[in-house]
Parts: C-alpha cells; structure tokens; sequence
C-alpha cells in the first residue's frame, strides 16, 4: 500500500481550504482511498489514483504528495 497527501496551493471550490486537505492510500490493485480532513470530513473511494486526481486536482492547483 503506497500513503500520500492531497495538498491543495488554492481552494477553488472555497470550501476545503489551503495546505493539506486529505489523507490517502493506494492499494496494490490501484483502487484509492481518500480521507478529507476538516470538520466535515469524509472517506471516499476510487477506482484509481488518477480517477481522484482528475477531480480533485483542478488543474495542478491541488496535488498529491507522495509519503
């Protein structure tokens, strides 16, 4: 299992905010799993990190970081 952040640089949405915003882990079959952080957080599962990174990167202004 590989870990990573999600590091977001601007908060598009205006919602999750700046600096690191999830906590994540990628199986050996390449499902993803993410845990946003904050008060309202959530856990959510993807088919693939780059299924995640499609939605969640808004165009490079958020990024993953690998552990």
């Amino acid at each position: 299992m590989r870990t990573f952040t999600l590091r977001r640089d601007v908060d598009v949405s205006g919602v999750s905010g700046t600096g690191t915003v999830a906590d994540g882990c990628v199986f050996p079959d390449g499902v993803t799993v993410l845990r946003w952080r904050g008060e309202d957080s959530s856990t959510v599962v993807w088919a693939s990190v780059e299924a995640a990174e499609r939605v969640h990167g808004h165009g490079g202004k958020t990024r993953i970081v690998w552990a």
